[in-house]
């Protein structure tokens, strides 16, 4: 079934999550959409793929892989940005401005630790790379920096999602009947686990 295919039988039968359109979704396309969801965000989109490994529906280094694709194109563009013209993209957007000055300052105090741990920083994923780019770190540097972290970030939080669907035994239909609730589910959790690890960092940068 292509895209078109499901786009129909949205539109004629009102039953696009229904148990096989969803299936064949999610086999034809669950990887460009955690690719995708990681670009712009991330924990939400791998723990719902990663929950429906133990059902076959996705293999565990595939989706490690797609999420880490994902996060290190969009922390790339914009430490490329930053390291390019950063000034002038930061003084154009007043409330990013604000960010990016209260989070240079912990940079500079804390360089090692945010670059070895900056994908668990919730909240942060556009401000980080940007001052990273902006703070002069050389290419060949962050290059290794953003393969290291975000394949361990991929990976702690496949592993998480994966235990999630085994424990609760997540299947497809399980987001058919009750999307809404998964979604905030998972949303909730991946907001926890950026949090507290985030407050780990912090605790363990003041007590150095």
């Amino acid at each position: 079934m292509d895209f078109y295919r499901l786009i129909y039988c949205y539109q004629t039968t009102d039953r696009f999550f229904s148990p096989q359109a969803m299936q064949e979704f999610l086999n034809q396309y669950g990887y460009l959409a955690l690719m995708i969801g990681t670009f712009f965000e991330g924990e939400a989109a791998i723990l719902v793929v990663s929950s429906l490994i133990h059902k076959g529906l996705f293999v565990f280094p595939y989706t490690v892989v797609s999420a880490f694709l994902g996060s290190f194109a969009s922390d790339w563009i914009y430490y490329l940005i930053g390291r390019l013209n950063g000034i002038y993209f930061v003084a154009k957007r007043p409330k990013l401005q604000e960010k990016v000055s209260v989070f240079t300052n912990f940079f500079q105090r804390y360089k090692f630790q945010v670059l070895f741990s900056y994908r668990f920083l919730y909240g942060f994923r556009v401000v980080i790379p940007l001052v990273i780019g902006m703070s002069g770190l050389p290419p060949i540097k962050f290059l290794f920096y953003s393969v290291f972290t975000g394949l361990i970030w991929a990976t702690t939080v496949s592993t998480v999602g994966y235990w999630t669907g085994v424990f609760f035994e997540i299947e497809p239909t399980t987001f058919q009947d009750n999307l809404l609730f998964v979604m905030l589910g998972f949303s909730a959790f991946g907001l926890t686990l950026g949090y507290t690890i985030n407050k780990i960092i912090k605790m363990n940068s003041v007590n150095s």
